[in-house]
Order: C-alpha cells, then sequence, then structure tokens
C-alpha cells in the first residue's frame, strides 16, 4: 500500500448495550467494536465528523489503519461493516478487524484507466465501457495497493479488456478463477448504425 499507514484515532467506551451506544452518538460520536486477533472484543466510540470525512473520503473498507486508542497498544485494523441510518445514511456504528501485515484478507480494489487521450480507439470515436470499476483482490495486509491500473495505449476499437491484461501488485491475485472482462472499447453508435445497414443490404440482396 503506498504511503504511510493512516492513524485512525478512537477512545475506549465505558458502558455496554445500546444505552451506552445512544449516549456515545449523543455526544457526537460513533460507537464501534474491534474483534479479532488474540485480544478481547474492545468497544470503542471514533468521533462522528472524522469518520465522516473518511468515509466521504472514498475507499474506507479497503483501507489499512493504524488504530490508536489511549491505554491501548497501537494494531493494525481495517472496517469489516459500517451501520447507516436507513433515512440520513449516516454512520450510526463500525465494525473494525485486527490484522497482521502477514494476513491475506479479499478486498475490493479501484480500478484506473491509464492513457486515455492516448487510446487508439478512443481516438477514432471508440467509447470505453467499464464493466467493473473496481476487482476484488486477495491481499496482504501490510501491502494493499490503493488501486489497479489498466493501459489503454494499444487499445483500439472491439478490443476486450481482462483482469489478464492486468499487472497485478506483488502477492495480489484475483477471488474469480475466471479471466473475467474489466472493460472494453466499443465503436461509435454512427459506425454500429452503418454496419447494421450494410448487414440489412447485404441480406436483403441476398434473397432476390
Amino acid at each position: 500500500m503506498a504511503g504511510t499507514i493512516p492513524d485512525l484515532h478512537a477512545e475506549v467506551r465505558t458502558g455496554t448495550g445500546k444505552g451506552a451506544a445512544r449516549q456515545a452518538r449523543r455526544d457526537g460520536k460513533v460507537p464501534g467494536i474491534v474483534f479479532g486477533g488474540e485480544a478481547e472484543p474492545l468497544a470503542i466510540n471514533i468521533p462522528f465528523n472524522d469518520l465522516l470525512k473518511r468515509l466521504k473520503a472514498g475507499r474506507f473498507k479497503s483501507t489499512l489503519f493504524n488504530l490508536k486508542v489511549e491505554g491501548q497498544e497501537d494494531v493494525r485494523v481495517i472496517c469489516r461493516d459500517v451501520q447507516r441510518d436507513v433515512v440520513k445514511d449516516l454512520p450510526t456504528h463500525i465494525d473494525l478487524m485486527r490484522l497482521r501485515r502477514t494476513t491475506r484478507i479479499n478486498l475490493f480494489i479501484n480500478v484506473n484507466f491509464e492513457n486515455q487521450d492516448d487510446c487508439p480507439g478512443i481516438k477514432k470515436g471508440g467509447v470505453l465501457t467499464i464493466v467493473r470499476p473496481e476487482v476484488e483482490l486477495e491481499v496482504l495486509a501490510g501491502d494493499i495497493p490503493e488501486s489497479i491500473t489498466v493501459d489503454l495505449a494499444a487499445a483500439n476499437i472491439g478490443d476486450v479488456l481482462h483482469i489478464s491484461d492486468v499487472t497485478l501488485p506483488e502477492g495480489a491475485k484475483p477471488t474469480i478463477d475466471r479471466d473475467f472482462v474489466i472493460a472494453n472499447i466499443s465503436a461509435p453508435s454512427g459506425l454500429r448504425s452503418d454496419e447494421n445497414e450494410a448487414e440489412d443490404g447485404e441480406a436483403e440482396g441476398g434473397e432476390e
């Protein structure tokens, strides 16, 4: 994973049950739980504004965090679930899982498409159709890629880009065994219409 592992600050949540969770929300915090590893589950609170900012930034569930809780040793965690208010769509509870750097986990990783301006197919009027804007990969917890890259520098109209066409980060592999499609370069609508008309004309000619 590129860059430094970001810190996620939290505090130990005193009390248990729905009452303590409701009080945390009234205090502008989001209750959560940290589980996994060899330690016991830990009830925490995270500042609401901090969590909301991170959620809006994207890739929250595919980011490895360094969880800092006063009185506790720092631990690497990844989000396993964010519960939201059904009306306001705001976070109401968060589940975090402890990880070792060598732990292998399945995560959805964003797909970036580079060299679109130089793509021969797009220059000819072709349209880039993205089938999978993100791909589920099995990765090491200590080396989570921010994204994978599809190079369009040589892609032409009619080309179909598969996962096998992508150079994956070291240690990462798709969770799906088959060679699935990520994107394709389709012909512009005008060209497709001309081809269809030509095919219809040939069919009519053959009937005479």
